[in-house]
């Protein structure tokens, strides 16, 4: 009989951010895993990928030993090691497997034979998931959701880390929601998102809030998908509209899609490069290269909305903007192409969508007028 599923303490785990190691195989844990768990698997993928075909085949008491066999010597030794490590670092911590079963079991088991104790989540992952999910379906029915809505460039990233009881859902994405909002390591997994909103929002609702401001975004923030229940509860939430200058909005965006963003790709090139040498001169202008090629990309991926002649337009204002910027280090360029997008192509289509949202509009205005009302503005809510 297995033990009981403790609802309370995995809350809590996740409330307090305590560590977590992970003995799924690499596979598994790509796939889905939660902000504060490592993977010390106590098999590897080709090690589980054996272990499961001989279970089907010949039952229970065979893959065991299979796997007690793979999983020997030098080995196993090295695997107790890496959990140990994790126990000494974090005495707080516990483990999981994907249901609470033989693997968590036999990792536990082998720490206790080393003189280590480290206490295991009945349920496992599977267990940890479905709270997860419950715990975020209940936070969505329960709170109330102001809407920060505004044309690209007015910095609604940057006023929602002022707003009280914000949850920045383009940071858990790792994406800034357009075209241009990619990042060269890419977004997690749809499930680590989720896991990550749900994480999020028990803690601030933990902590007494009920209202909460989001960044108006569509259904996907690039490749993720925002939960279906998150989304029409948004679509019928009042909406905040943040009005900014096109000067200031063209310097937001400078900063946001080539000042950051080129940093970004220096500080990523040297963190995978850390332990080679970089000496040639190509070497060094691969991050502004990569970066150069993220912009064209992003520029190409609009291409069809943006219209032929248009396309060609900016594509030679941002191409010229590029070459400046390597030749002499003067990013003014980009000014041009940004208020060419801004003006042609973000602004109409904002307009369009906002006409459609017309009747859930509360206030508008710059964001020192928001954060100056903001609490008529959460009373409104």
């Amino acid at each position: 009989m297995s033990n009981p599923i403790d609802r309370d303490l995995i809350r809590s785990l996740f409330l307090h951010d305590t560590p977590l190691m992970d003995v799924r195989a690499p596979i598994e844990f790509s796939q889905g895993a939660f902000p504060s768990a490592v993977n010390h698997p106590l098999m590897d993928d080709q090690e589980r990928h054996e272990v499961g075909l001989r279970y089907k085949q010949l039952g229970q008491d065979a893959a065991i030993k299979l796997g007690n066999t793979l999983v020997s010597g030098e080995i196993k030794a090295q695997r107790i090691a890496q959990w140990q490590a994790f126990a000494k670092k974090h005495p707080d911590g516990y483990l999981y497997c994907f249901r609470g079963g033989l693997r968590s079991r036999t990792t536990q088991q082998w720490l206790k034979e080393s003189g280590v104790d480290l206490p295991l989540v009945n349920g496992g992952y599977k267990a940890m998931r479905r709270i997860l999910i419950d715990e975020l379906e209940q936070s969505i029915a329960d709170s109330k959701f102001i809407v920060l809505g505004g044309k690209t460039g007015t910095g609604k990233t940057w006023l929602l880390k002022e707003l009280s009881g914000a949850i920045d859902l383009e940071g858990l994405a790792h994406h800034r929601g357009s075209s241009f909002g990619r990042f060269p390591d890419g977004q997690p997994s749809q499930i680590n998102f989720e896991n990550s909103l749900s994480i999020t929002l028990m803690k601030n609702r933990s902590r007494g809030f009920k209202q909460f401001w989001l960044e108006d975004e569509g259904r996907l923030i690039g490749s993720l998908s925002l939960p279906q229940l998150l989304q029409q509860k948004m679509n019928e939430s009042p909406l905040v509209m943040l009005e900014e200058d096109l000067q200031y909005r063209i310097s937001i965006t400078l900063k946001d899609y080539v000042i950051d963003l080129e940093s970004y790709y220096q500080n990523h090139f040297k963190y995978n490069n850390k332990h080679s040498l970089i000496n040639s001169k190509l070497d060094n202008e691969q991050p502004f290269i990569q970066f150069s090629n993220y912009l064209l990309e992003s520029l190409q991926r609009i291409k069809k909305r943006l219209g032929g002649e248009r396309y060609q337009k900016v594509e030679r204002q941002l191409q010229a903007a590029l070459k400046e910027q390597k030749n002499t280090g003067d990013i003014e360029l980009h000014r041009i192409w940004i208020e060419s997008l801004l003006t042609t192509y973000y602004d109409p289509m904002y307009e369009y969508q906002l006409e459609k949202k017309q009747q859930r509009l509360v206030f508008q205005g710059s964001s020192h007028q928001i954060l100056a009302n903001q609490n008529k503005i959460l009373d409104l809510g």
